[in-house]
């Protein structure tokens, strides 16, 4: 009995142990010894095309270069998302941003984590590390509780216990898009940056204003730079500077025009240089100094801080390590590919996707009649915005330039090293057929393994899907996949699309209907076979967003006038996101056409749409008021 009783101890003693041994693995790498502290310095705004680090012509920055010489510098780094909070939301969570939900600037609602999946500064600060952030979050998640020790403008690392390790993030502001929102009068100020010296990119219009526009971003550089020397002087003076691994990043690209909220290079591919003090450069897959060609997104940035803390990646990030022991350069050096999503940015509407692999960017607007510069409130406050589209609408612009302003192909491929920023579409190049159809394979394969939960209205996402995002999106897998299939019947001829839509516009499934339309409106006048049953949708259909579809393409294909049908569902629409929905194609219509006119009747709006000052829906009101 003794012998049974002494066997069951030693069997239950040896379970508690597993136990432990289980849940604490993921921080086994170095639990047992010193870890090192991790900082992270963030420049708003900020694509790699103002840094002389990485072109020609950049602002020169002798302390992000400094840090790059003792370093390793990231020649493809990229951001998901182009917009701060899908981009935040994205590097929080390490999950792609249309997969969770995320993927909307600004959000209407937030959306709930992944199960399995906490903010990744959670798993780090269960390990013993401390956490601060100082200051800017910007996520579209329900943020719990335990992600940071401190979150303010006041956070700092100085507040961790005697010898406790640290992950703190500080955020630079003075490169954000509203440091452009300077008057005519203002520029009366002299830029450091001298004007005549700034190369314009090929899609700006060489002006004075955009002269000036460039000089002043460059300008702001160099004192984000000042400002991040300051930050790094104290991490020396404090002495953690030795310990303490440093990451510099933009958080998504710039803001001159066609930048921030575009998924071309100049939205998303960011700066980035890590150093490596010399007790941590084992961790490191390059020696001190080089340059790096292999990609990495922000997906991976949550995973390789966890990596380097020796915590466990979870298994519900997308993301992957591309630092600490086990990453070989390579290793590193394979990695080639990208993933990038643009969708609402504010109040207007858009949904492109894009692979970008080797040299190679494969770009895919399934609504390509919603073109770039279609009115953005908060974009249209920078002078260099309203006078392109002032000379867009004077005729004064060349091929390059007006593409800003002219509806897409539905894709485009582009050769980033002969050209980098990105005005000549190779899609329809026969030499380039083999290339074109491999990328688009990959997309298509990215978009259905996640699945992509923006083929489904983000009304309707909103009102079934942001309590478990991903779990909706694996309920509607299939429907997704043939919503998919249907977007993609723009990218044959309408001969041999025109069947297909037929049938979908008679489906019994609204979201059917839905896609077919946006085909619809895709092809145009082509599309005349379909008109008739369009108009009949336009006015019978039970589901007001699939109206509104009909509405835009038969607008767009000038058959009707959109208004009266338009109106009726605007003015009866149930939520603020629809209404934001609605009036994107309204604002649409009045860009396409003069004859056209939308009333607007303020008192029918509920009040809570528009009585605050940056309301979306406010914002398009306002707009829409000028014609």
């Amino acid at each position: 009995m003794n012998f049974q009783l002494m066997a069951y101890q030693r069997k239950s003693i040896l379970i508690l142990l597993l136990c432990f041994i289980t849940c604490f693995s993921g921080f086994s790498q170095t639990s047992s010894g010193e870890r090192p502290n991790i900082v992270w310095v963030v420049s708003e705004d900020n694509s790699k095309h103002y840094l002389k680090l990485y072109e020609e012509g950049g602002a020169s920055m002798p302390n992000i270069e400094a840090l790059a010489k003792e370093g390793l510098v990231f020649e493809h780094a990229f951001s998901n998302g182009p917009v701060c909070s899908v981009a935040r939301s994205t590097i929080i969570s390490g999950c792609y941003a249309p997969r969770v939900g995320v993927q909307y600037h600004r959000r209407m609602q937030f959306a709930a984590l992944p199960e399995g999946v906490q903010m990744f500064p959670s798993y780090l600060r269960q390990s013993g590390y401390y956490t601060t952030n100082n200051s800017k979050e910007d996520y579209n998640f329900k943020k719990p509780d335990g992600v940071w020790d401190e979150s303010s403008k006041k956070a700092s690392y100085r507040n961790r216990k005697d010898g406790q390790p640290f992950f703190h993030v500080q955020n630079f502001g003075r490169s954000h898009e509203g440091q452009l929102h300077f008057s005519t009068a203002d520029m009366k100020t002299p830029t450091v940056t001298a004007t005549e010296e700034v190369e314009v990119f090929p899609y700006h219009p060489n002006t004075p204003t955009f002269r000036y526009t460039h000089a002043k971003y460059r300008d702001l550089q160099m004192e984000i730079d000042r400002q991040i020397g300051a930050f790094i002087d104290q991490l020396k003076e404090d002495g953690v500077y030795d310990n303490t691994i440093i990451f510099y990043y933009g958080d998504h690209g710039g803001v001159l025009p066609r930048g921030k909220g575009y998924i071309y290079e100049s939205g998303v591919h960011v700066p980035m240089v890590v150093y490596f003090p010399p007790k941590w450069r084992h961790l490191a897959p390059a020696p001190a100094g080089s340059r790096l060609d292999g990609f990495v997104q922000f997906i991976d940035l949550g995973p390789t801080v966890l990596h380097l803390g020796g915590v466990k990646v979870p298994k519900g990030m997308d993301g992957r390590p591309f630092l600490g022991k086990g990453v070989t350069k390579e290793k590193l050096d394979q990695r080639d590919q990208t993933f990038s999503y643009a969708d609402r940015f504010d109040e207007k509407y858009d949904l492109v996707r894009a692979i970008r692999k080797g040299k190679f960017k494969y770009m895919r607007n399934f609504q390509p009649f919603n073109f770039d510069g279609l009115f953005n409130f908060y974009r249209y406050k920078m002078l260099a915005y309203k006078e392109w589209r002032e000379l867009f609408d004077e005729g004064k612009l060349n091929d390059a330039q007006q593409q800003f302003f002219e509806v897409r192909a539905p894709e485009a491929l582009y050769d980033i090293e002969k050209d980098p920023h990105e005005t000549n579409n190779l899609a329809s190049d026969p030499a380039y057929a083999g290339t074109l159809k491999l990328l688009r394979k990959q997309l298509n394969k990215q978009l259905l393994s996640m699945p992509d939960l923006s083929f489904l209205p983000e009304p309707y996402l909103i009102q079934q899907g942001l309590t478990n995002p991903v779990q909706f999106g694996q309920t509607h897998k299939k429907q997704i996949k043939q919503l998919i299939k249907l977007a993609n019947l723009q990218l044959k001829p309408f001969a041999q699309a025109e069947r297909s839509l037929a049938k979908a516009l008679a489906s019994p499934q609204a979201w059917q209907r839905y896609w077919a339309l946006v085909v619809c409106s895709s092809f145009g006048a082509e599309a005349t076979s379909l008109y008739a049953e369009a108009q009949s949708i336009a006015k019978n259909d039970p589901e007001p967003l699939v109206r509104m579809r009909a509405a835009e393409f038969l607008g767009l294909a000038a058959r009707i006038d959109p208004m009266p049908v338009l109106s009726q569902i605007f003015y009866n629409a149930k939520d603020e996101t629809s209404a934001n929905l609605i009036l994107n194609t309204v604002t649409l219509m009045l860009e396409s056409n003069d004859d056209w006119s939308f009333e607007v009747k303020r008192k029918e709006v509920p009040a809570d749409w528009i009585d605050r000052p940056n309301d979306l829906v406010n914002r398009r009101l306002e707009y829409i008021e000028k014609f």
